[in-house]
């Protein structure tokens, strides 16, 4: 039987390898829609339970206190706290974007262990007060080396702010977003005290790190009531939840990517499906000897599923061998945008179970009628 079905699959070469063609670029483009939805979710599926962030309950625009950092610390459960600023500055021009945060560097590390650097250059960033830490991804994309100045003009924060590169750290997980830069909060504190800027002594987030997952949500309560009533009131969440409310605003986005996703299978199983109703109508006489000699539809639906099913095996594998180059292009060219682009074995299963899938349902009715078919009225047309 196998054999049977693979000299019918090959029969026609070019509407075979057509096919198999089609089929390789709608797999590729589903592969590739899904992966880029999973690198809007790398930040909050990267994210620790153990980590929280609390900002201002208005909006993350609005600053919090400097201050507000003994009270957090003294909380119980607590065992780390960091802040941070985004920093939003300009390099060469505002085609080169990359996320720039202005932080507490001695605690900040410390609560996010997926950032690895060596011992010599986390030390060099501690010491210099302007020195700076860039991603792995992010110093091959400008070429920066240790010791190397680069210089941000401000946006949110007025002045041009030279820093030099002390350390370039890697990402523990494939996940780990390598295209950041961070710098010490208290030389852009230093700046703003200089001009009088309304932002000094603030800050836009606490990060927070809890002894143990299920504390996280006492933990925050306890925060958001301590500056209850205050100027500048907190509210508190997971840093997944925290992420989430930055993906959140491209949701629709979202939805329309996964739409088009599916839409691409949805094309193509009306193409393959074409297909097999075409061989299987030119073989309807065929069918009928087949029947003539014993074969019982039971016997020729999975001769025609067999044909289909490779078909879009061949395809899908085809198409899921093409990602893995795809994927490496749109990082190299789409980096400032996808720093982080996760090609998931979950992403490349998914793939492989759609090409199935479609092989089957191509089948299904080609295969119905072939094995409804009456002898005679087959072979009438037989000539």
């Amino acid at each position: 039987m196998f054999k049977l079905t693979w000299r019918n699959t090959t029969r026609h070469p070019l509407r075979a390898g057509l096919t198999v063609t089609g089929m390789a670029v709608a797999v590729l483009a589903f592969t590739l829609l899904r992966t880029m939805v999973a690198a809007w979710y790398a930040g909050v599926s990267a994210a620790s339970p153990a980590r929280l962030v609390a900002r201002n309950a208005i909006s993350l625009i609005f600053p919090l206190p400097v201050a507000y950092l003994p009270k957090i610390q003294a909380l119980p459960g607590i065992t780390g706290v960091a802040y941070g600023n985004w920093f939003g500055g300009v390099y060469i021009d505002e085609r080169h974007f990359f996320p720039q945060f202005s932080v507490d560097v001695k605690n900040y590390f410390d609560l996010y262990p997926e950032y690895l650097m060596s011992e010599d250059q986390k030390s060099a960033f501690l010491r210099d007060r302007r020195g700076a830490a860039a991603g792995q991804t992010l110093a091959a994309r400008y070429g920066w080396k240790i010791g190397d100045a680069i210089i941000l003009k401000g946006t949110i924060y007025p002045g041009e702010y030279r820093f030099i590169l002390r350390a370039i750290y890697s990402g523990a997980e494939p996940t780990t977003d390598e295209g950041r830069l961070f710098f010490h909060w208290d030389y852009l504190n230093e700046n703003l005290k200089k001009i009088a800027h309304p932002r000094t002594d603030q800050v836009s987030w606490f990060l927070i790190r809890v002894a143990r997952p299920e504390l996280a949500p006492l933990v925050a309560q306890e925060i958001d009531a301590l500056f209850k009533n205050s100027l500048a009131e907190t509210i508190t969440e997971t840093e997944a939840a925290f992420l989430m409310g930055f993906v959140s605003m491209t949701e629709a986005i979202l939805m329309a990517i996964r739409v088009v996703s599916w839409v691409v299978i949805g094309v193509i199983l009306v193409v393959l499906a074409n297909t097999m109703v075409m061989n299987a109508g030119e073989r309807r006489g065929e069918y009928a000897v087949l029947k003539t000699m014993g074969f019982r539809p039971r016997h020729l639906f999975p001769l025609i599923v067999g044909e289909s099913v490779i078909l879009a095996l061949a395809g899908g594998i085809m198409g899921l061998a093409l990602t893995f180059p795809a994927v490496r292009l749109i990082k190299a060219s789409l980096g400032q945008y996808f720093r982080v682009f996760p090609l998931t074995w979950a992403t490349l299963a998914l793939g492989l179970g759609v090409s199935v899938g479609v092989g089957l349902l191509a089948a299904l009715l080609p295969a119905w009628r072939a094995s409804r078919v009456s002898i005679a009225e087959a072979l009438r047309k037989v000539g």
